[in-house]
């Protein structure tokens, strides 16, 4: 691999993701619910992921590297597509791009469009991290390979069981006021974030070679040093968070001192 093919790689990549983002606005604006644009999103990642393990010039060179990332990354796309799909349908809207929609105005869909076009470029390092994992020419099952299938089935575990626990609550708590803080969200405010951020930090293990003879594998990290800054500081958690403030009030506001943001920490039960 030399310069050129990386960036060669990573413009072809942001063709195909920013093609899909191009869908997932249109869907937004046809169908009002917002909620597809995350759909979608999986949906781009896991077929350019999955597309970019197999981007040989020759059938006969694929490796069973490049078989394994396909296949994580197809189980990932698979069970969070069809989670957020499932709650895109038993709701009208995403709150988090409803309320942007509403500061925008007139503006909104143009607006929504480059949001969408910057996910798409946003993305990029994030493909790009389980394209180098799979180009990794280093013999497979290594100990940091383990340690990396290893961190991605516990993210990939640790997010459904998150997303599972929450829902379960929702069907018990209805409409109470209560804030879900039971299982992994007594921990994490967001522990169906942090488990997906640790998917990518797998997928980015897989693409390093501890030899040192393939540095290119290092470009790999940028994924969920892009996934985490997403997830904390863009798109996640900021807009999550106003949004449960303005609905709970002083049962969330509380629920923030007690439990950390983002990684699993043991809850501080004040004037306990």
């Amino acid at each position: 691999m030399d310069v050129l093919t990386l960036l060669g790689v990573a413009f072809a990549i942001w063709l195909m993701l920013a093609a899909f983002m191009a869908g997932a606005w249109a869907v937004e604006q046809r169908t009002g619910n917002s909620g597809w644009v995350d759909v979608t999103w999986t949906a781009a990642l896991g077929t350019t992921g999955i597309l970019g393990a197999f981007a040989v010039l020759d059938p006969a060179d694929v490796t069973g590297r490049q078989w394994l990332v396909a296949a994580l990354v197809l189980g990932w796309a698979l069970r969070l597509a069809a989670h957020i799909a499932w709650r895109t349908a038993n709701v009208s809207d995403d709150p988090r791009y409803k309320k942007l929609r509403a500061e925008w105005g007139a503006s909104a869909p143009a607006k929504m469009l480059w949001l969408l076009q910057a996910q798409a470029i946003l993305s990029v390092p994030m493909v790009l991290s389980s394209v180098l994992a799979a180009w990794n020419p280093a013999p497979l099952f290594s100990w940091i390979d383990i340690v990396a299938i290893s961190v991605f089935v516990i993210g990939l575990a640790g997010s459904a069981v998150a997303d599972w626990q929450l829902s379960q609550f929702k069907r018990v708590a209805k409409d109470t006021g209560r804030v879900c803080n039971v299982g992994l969200w007594s921990w994490s405010r967001h522990p169906n974030y942090f488990f997906e951020w640790l998917v990518w930090v797998g997928l980015a293990l897989l693409a390093i070679d501890m030899s040192g003879e393939w540095l290119w594998g290092l470009i790999a990290l940028g994924g969920p040093v892009c996934m985490y800054w997403l997830l904390r500081f863009v798109s996640g958690v900021p807009p999550l968070e106003e949004h449960m403030l303005a609905k709970y009030g002083d049962r969330y506001a509380r629920y923030q001192q007690e439990t950390s943001s983002f990684f699993p920490l043991p809850p501080v039960r004040h004037g306990i």
